[in-house]
């Protein structure tokens, strides 16, 4: 690696911001996503409701994606929009010491949100049992580095799971759209599995095995580029969208067993798992 290359990247790792905003569609949109139930029978009245409280969260504007009667005096209601409130990462540890006096964190675990560069993890070697790369890959230029720092820092025989993007529901999307990808922060590669593999496995992992998934939010992409990725009022993405978050909250059987047929074929992320073997044991 270059002086120039180390350079460049120390400087990334020092302008990575501790103030961010959520990522919905796209780096930086602000887009949320929220549930809650309100003590209000389901009707037009109630879907009123459930708007003005996601205005009043700072939901602006908010679109009603699903609602549903909770028997006679309930309705739950999922809402999508953008908000102007931003992330502090330096209140984290803050936010898991306040779910864990709430009872929602299990006795024992422990959490912090750590800024890093993907190229020198600021952890010890062999530090994790289990890692978890998802979507990241594509992001980054030098992903052979990033990929070596990921298994240094996996214990021997420690397992990882990698996804990224798939290869032809990807390449749609960047036919379909250049402003999909060509934002800062975008993805700068599309993999084909037996590429992904051979990068991952070149570091000294062992490939375990894989799968695809995600085979409903594929089409809703290929909308999203094909209308405008920023345009989450076009009646189709809102409708396909709706199709989601039912999809998500209901798990009907159809849509399960749909998306399980449809996998193999259109399965948007492509899943795989690695080991880090096991060091040599000397011959007694």
């Amino acid at each position: 690696m270059s002086t120039r290359d180390t350079a460049s990247k120390e400087a990334a790792a020092k302008t990575m911001p501790d103030i961010i905003r959520p990522y919905g569609d796209t780096t930086g949109d602000g887009m949320v996503q929220v549930s809650f139930t309100l003590p209000i029978p389901h009707d037009k009245r109630a879907e009123g409701a459930a708007l003005q409280l996601a205005a009043k969260m700072g939901l602006a504007p908010a679109l009603l994606v699903h609602a549903k009667a909770m028997g006679p005096d309930f309705t739950f209601f999922v809402v999508y929009g953008s908000t102007t409130h931003l992330v502090d990462l330096r209140e984290v540890e803050v936010m898991f010491r306040a779910m864990e006096l709430e009872g929602e964190i299990p006795a024992g675990a422990s959490a912090t949100a750590v800024r890093g560069d993907a190229y020198a993890l600021p952890f010890q070697d062999a530090s994790f049992d289990r890692i978890i790369a998802a979507e990241v890959l594509e992001h980054l230029p030098e992903d052979t580095d990033a990929m070596a720092e990921l298994t240094r820092v996996l214990k021997p025989g420690g397992l990882i799971a990698v996804t990224v993007p798939r290869w032809g529901p990807e390449k749609l999307c960047w036919a379909l759209s250049d402003a999909y990808h060509e934002v800062e922060g975008g993805h700068v590669r599309i993999y084909r599995g037996s590429e992904l593999i051979e990068r991952l496995t070149a570091t000294g992992l062992s490939h375990q095995g894989g799968h695809h998934a995600h085979a409903l939010h594929a089409p809703y992409w290929w909308l999203k580029c094909a209308v405008g990725v920023t345009n989450d009022h076009h009646r189709l993405v809102k409708a396909y969208h709706s199709l989601l978050v039912w999809d998500m909250v209901e798990q009907p059987l159809l849509t399960r067993v749909a998306e399980k047929l449809l996998q193999p074929l259109v399965g948007k992320s492509l899943v795989v798992y690695l080991r880090k073997p096991e060091p040599a044991r000397a011959a007694a």
